[in-house]
């Protein structure tokens, strides 16, 4: 078996836990190849400003498409709303931390002001300035690693970074502080892996062993708002379900780019109607932007 994955620390780290967890179900030798992604390769723009569905994402699907790979691995938020016909997500496995995380040497309440602040996420530049937080927001890119590395250096007083991200690497020293999920409500995804095969793949039993059942459904509800409202990274919006037992939560929020509110809601009701959770509050943010 071949699976496909972008060649970052993050993305190798996903996959290789995705092999370990799949040698419990199958001893079926599994190969990694490393595809460079649309996202990867443009090092000198915001991602919001490039308007390419699936930028980390394409890649690695057309190769599963041709047949080149069994599966890839995806970081869940990174997805378009809309797969290909052809693809289907066999699995989300279990949920890493949806929240996201400060890394600087102050605590969020103690930045100076007009700290820079480095982050290419509409959504959390559009929560600095929803808290009017008097920080000078400033492109950054490079992965994970390089992010950190240049708060180290100076170069930037403050980063956002996914929790999930940091845990995965064992970088969690960095961690200044965490984020409740309501003062910054984390992109639809977030923290979550999806596993991407062919609809016909033989390999569909396998997979289907690692999804989630709590994981998927959370990211069922979420999905379904992006969907719906036909919106992805180039909207500041916040999209999180959370199961507890039989329950789901639904919490979103959408901000205008100069963190102005537009439409925040919540809901709650039996996880089996998580996608139909989705549905409603989309329906409702939709009226909202009317």
């Amino acid at each position: 078996m071949q699976v496909g994955t972008r060649g970052s620390s993050l993305a190798m780290v996903q996959t290789k836990n995705i092999i370990s967890s799949l040698r419990n179900i199958t001893d079926e030798k599994i190969d990694i190849k490393i595809i460079k992604s649309t996202g990867d390769k443009i090092k000198d723009s915001q991602l919001y400003n490039i308007d390419v569905k699936g930028i980390f994402t394409k890649e690695l699907d057309k190769a599963v498409l041709e047949e080149e790979v069994d599966f890839a691995v995806h970081s869940l938020k990174d997805l378009p709303s809309e797969l290909n016909d052809d693809l289907e997500i066999m699995a989300v496995p279990p949920r890493e931390s949806p929240h996201d995380a400060l890394v600087s040497s102050y605590k969020w309440e103690e930045l100076p002001e007009g700290a820079t602040l480095g982050t290419s996420s509409i959504r959390r530049e559009a929560f600095c300035k929803y808290h009017q937080k008097d920080v000078d927001i400033q492109p950054i890119r490079g992965n994970v690693e390089t992010r950190i590395r240049k708060v180290e250096a100076g170069e930037y007083q403050a980063t956002l970074i996914a929790e999930a991200g940091l845990k995965r690497l064992g970088l969690t020293d960095h961690i200044q502080q965490r984020f409740s999920l309501d003062y910054i409500t984390p992109a639809a995804g977030q923290g979550a892996l999806a596993v991407v095969a062919r609809k016909d793949t033989d390999k569909k039993k396998v997979l289907n062993a690692l999804n989630h059942k709590k994981s998927y459904l959370e990211i069922t509800a979420e999905k379904k708002v992006l969907e719906v409202l036909g919106v992805g990274c180039q909207w500041p919006l916040g999209v999180c379900a959370q199961a507890q037992g039989d329950e789901l939560e639904l919490q979103t929020i959408l901000l205008t780019k100069e963190g102005e509110l537009v439409s925040k809601h919540s809901m709650r009701g039996p996880i089996s109607q998580a996608e139909n959770i989705g549905l409603e509050i989309a329906n409702r943010m939709g009226d909202d932007c009317q």
